[in-house]
């Protein structure tokens, strides 16, 4: 999988554009400042809006060239990120550490995504919030974005039960109209989630 991100993120463009998902970037807004962890976060799009809004950000990712990029936009933008190289797997944050963990389009096998969001649970701050988008399975039907194999995709009772611990402010299931660089664009079948951990 690394070789994959890593030829994906090769390119001089940004695949998923330089915006912040919108999901996030809304639900930020209403969060004050503190320490964020984005996993798997790709080109750096969503760790740089973060940094702009005065958050102490770190990220993550398998992909060196992902990396790159993301700092090659921080620079751009003048701000400061933390980007890490390891996968979801190797992941072992201190435990109440950060104040908010953003899991934007981050797709997992069921014997990882329970044990890389039990980890990520563990490092929420009491009080931190988990921000989440998905792709459903629903999505497997539509060549806008995500992955193409339906183990990947997400069902909504799985996310519930996976996070059950938390204090739930909002989650949907529904269709949005993504405009997120050349892959992913169009209308998606998502999953979103708004947590607390107590």
């Amino acid at each position: 999988m690394k070789e994959h991100w890593d030829e994906r993120y090769s390119a001089e463009s940004y695949m998923y554009g330089t915006h912040p998902n919108a999901w996030f970037a809304a639900k930020l807004e209403g969060l004050t400042p503190g320490r964020l962890l984005l996993p798997a976060d790709g080109e750096g799009r969503n760790a740089v809006y973060a940094a702009q809004k005065k958050w102490d950000v770190t990220a993550f990712d398998q992909s060196v060239e992902g990396r790159k990029k993301a700092l090659k936009l921080a620079a751009g933008r003048s701000v400061n990120i933390v980007y890490n190289i390891h996968d979801l797997t190797e992941f072992a944050g201190e435990k109440d550490h950060f104040d908010a963990i953003a899991l934007i389009f981050v797709h997992m096998p069921d014997d990882i995504r329970q044990k890389v969001h039990h980890k990520l649970m563990e490092s929420l701050k009491p009080g931190g919030h988990l921000i989440l988008e998905a792709f459903t399975k629903a999505q497997l039907h539509k060549n806008t974005g995500g992955p193409r194999q339906e183990h990947l995709l997400y069902e909504c009772e799985q996310i519930k039960q996976d996070f059950n611990a938390l204090e739930l402010i909002e989650r949907s299931e529904l269709t949005v109209h993504l405009d997120e660089g050349p892959l992913h664009s169009g209308e998606a079948s998502v999953i979103r989630l708004f947590a607390r951990k107590i």
